[in-house]
């Protein structure tokens, strides 16, 4: 079934020339912010628990390791309200310039840090504070990505165009993975530890610099500047979708709980059980995230083209129920303690996120008014990722030390995520895509 009404199917916009151009900066700019954010996920689980949190437990020091992560989570809501409200009002692309220096120079300044055998409580205390600015960044970047691809795009097929922010994350996974692997393959764990996974960390600066000169020479969006021509800007947004967009605000966010949860299972916690349980290598587990991730970059935006063609919420409705079929039969499939069963598990365990994540990017914006996308988008967006992601590993952790058959904990908890997911598809809506081509036929008369 058509995603689109007959009335908007009837009108038919060509993509501006920009169109391809916005694609290219919303998919590399997002990627490179995702590889500061996924460098900082692999070395939460295999890293910083041996130099900025030592002397401790084991398992207490991989919780601790798991908060710093999760306070990048908790600090996306700041970024959400900040820079929503921003990109509402002032425009889609200085906002998207900010957030990707934000980002950038964090991870540099952790790259640089000493470890707490120098500066002591200091260290992860500093820490603390840099996965802070990085979320921050994070969560007003996504909002103003995923505008800058769909609103230069055809709004018929806002679930292809959208998908470009979408790629991000996997592809800055596979650069953060890759660089990892590298480094850890070609260093002795002494190495690695002491200054190898540096290397990735202050590789970074190179990386903004790139994404910077793409992004200040884009356009601001059409309907940014539709909206601009008919004095529509509102003058307090975060407010606005508080008060006139509940529903629409509680769907978007639900949209999230699922797929965060089940990306933080594949790319963060399968590290620790994996090395943990089942004694495979961080090399081992590295490359299954990396081949998994590979597989994302092509079906992220199959995913989303083919919800442009079905009904979105449905095809994303059908990915969030299999998803919770499919986690114990992951978990049942590595017992053999076989690498390439285990590279298998995660390919289509990222698969079946793909199909939720492709299309998110459409669902979450087409929830709210073209005057309160950014703000709308970006608060459920982050919101949602605090009580998804952001404490994902830790609960995976705990469920996992808590019984020696924890994984049939994780299962039922992916299980209430899925079950979450599909009652924000049942409150969202379809696409309503008249109120965009009018507002851009009437820019344009």
């Amino acid at each position: 079934m058509s995603t689109n009404s007959k009335a908007a199917q009837a009108v038919t916009r060509k993509p501006p020339a920009g169109a391809i151009k916005a694609y290219i900066a919303s998919l590399t700019g997002t990627s490179l912010e995702y590889y500061d954010f996924a460098i900082y996920s692999v070395a939460s689980a295999l890293v910083f628990p041996k130099i900025f949190f030592p002397g401790n437990d084991e398992f207490v020091a991989l919780i601790l390791s798991f908060s710093t992560y999760a306070v990048g989570y908790f600090a996306r809501p700041i970024g959400g309200i900040v820079f929503g409200r921003l990109g509402d009002k002032i425009g889609r692309k200085y906002v998207l310039v900010v957030t990707l220096l934000l980002i950038g120079v964090a991870t540099v300044l952790i790259g640089a840090l000493p470890d707490y055998s120098v500066i002591g409580i200091a260290a992860p205390a500093i820490l603390v504070l840099l996965r802070l600015a990085q979320g921050i960044g994070v969560g007003g970047e996504w909002g103003g990505a995923v505008l800058l691809s769909s609103e230069f795009g055809d709004a018929n097929k806002r679930g292809f165009w959208s998908s470009a922010a979408q790629i991000g994350p996997p592809a800055g996974n596979l650069m953060a993975n890759g660089a990892l692997a590298i480094l850890a393959a070609s260093l002795s764990t002494e190495a690695f530890l002491s200054w190898g996974w540096r290397v990735a960390f202050l590789a970074s600066a190179l990386l903004v610099v790139f994404g910077l000169l793409i992004r200040l020479k884009l356009e601001e969006t059409p309907v940014f500047k539709a909206i601009q021509a008919h004095g529509d800007r509102p003058k307090a947004p975060i407010k606005e979708v508080f008060t006139t967009q509940p529903k629409a605000l509680v769907a978007a966010a639900l949209s999230r709980i699922c797929p965060d949860i089940l990306y933080s299972l594949f790319t963060v916690f399968v590290a620790v059980y994996a090395t943990k349980e089942l004694g495979m290598t961080t090399g081992n587990v590295l490359a299954a995230i990396l081949i998994g991730s590979a597989f994302q970059l092509f079906l992220i935006p199959l995913a989303g083209a083919l919800t442009d063609r079905f009904n979105r919420r449905l095809v994303y409705g059908i990915a969030a129920a299999g998803t919770a079929a499919y986690v114990p039969v992951f978990f049942l499939m590595i017992q053999d303690k076989s690498v390439l069963t285990l590279t298998i598990g995660v390919v289509i365990g990222l698969a079946f996120h793909a199909f939720m994540y492709g299309p998110q990017a459409a669902f979450i914006t087409e929830q709210f008014p073209a005057r309160l996308r950014y703000a709308g988008s970006s608060l459920a967006y982050t919101l949602a990722g605090v009580i998804g992601g952001g404490f994902a590993p830790i609960i995976f952790t705990f469920l996992y030390g808590s019984a020696s058959g924890g994984w049939l904990l994780i299962a039922g908890y992916l299980l209430l995520a899925a079950v979450v997911t599909i009652v924000g598809m049942a409150m969202g809506r379809d696409p309503h895509v008249e109120e965009e081509e009018r507002l851009l036929q009437e820019s344009h008369a």
